[in-house]
């Protein structure tokens, strides 16, 4: 009887905090990101978009390529170690990892990522050693 209480008011506690399980995989049908091109403008050090504002538990694929401009180690370590990684596609290729420390561009070329945020937060992303010169932007996870 103790048992079924503590259940009971688990559950509705879960439930008035918003927090609850999830049905289904939530994988499946992913929210295309606006694409990410690194490496813009006639300095190469341009960036086609800043911000990206997500939510936790939604499916996301974000493209990002690069112009080969500017060799580009890109990172976002706060958000790689905020998400379910499902896949990156990239050289034709699916790499299945559970971890992520950086895509590198040593020239043009391109790389998809599918995740899942599980943990909210802002979290910078960048072009390693060239943040000051613009090569940068944010993940907002609500």
């Amino acid at each position: 009887m103790k048992t079924r209480l503590i259940l009971a008011a688990t559950a509705a506690t879960l439930a008035f905090t918003g927090l609850a399980y999830a049905k289904g995989d939530l994988t499946l049908k992913p929210v295309e990101l606006e694409e990410l091109t690194v490496g813009t403008g006639n300095s190469g050090f341009g960036v086609s978009q800043t911000k990206y504002e997500l939510e936790t538990g939604k499916s996301y694929s974000l493209m990002i390529k690069s112009t080969g401009k500017k060799e580009c180690a890109w990172q976002s370590p706060g958000l790689f170690q905020s998400i379910f990684l499902r896949k990156v596609e990239a050289g034709g290729m699916e790499i299945k990892a559970i971890h992520l420390t950086e895509l590198e561009f040593e020239e043009e070329g391109e790389a998809e990522m599918f995740f899942v945020p599980i943990k909210p937060g802002t979290f910078a992303w960048y072009c390693k050693g060239m943040e000051e010169r613009g090569m940068k932007g944010e993940f907002i996870v609500k």
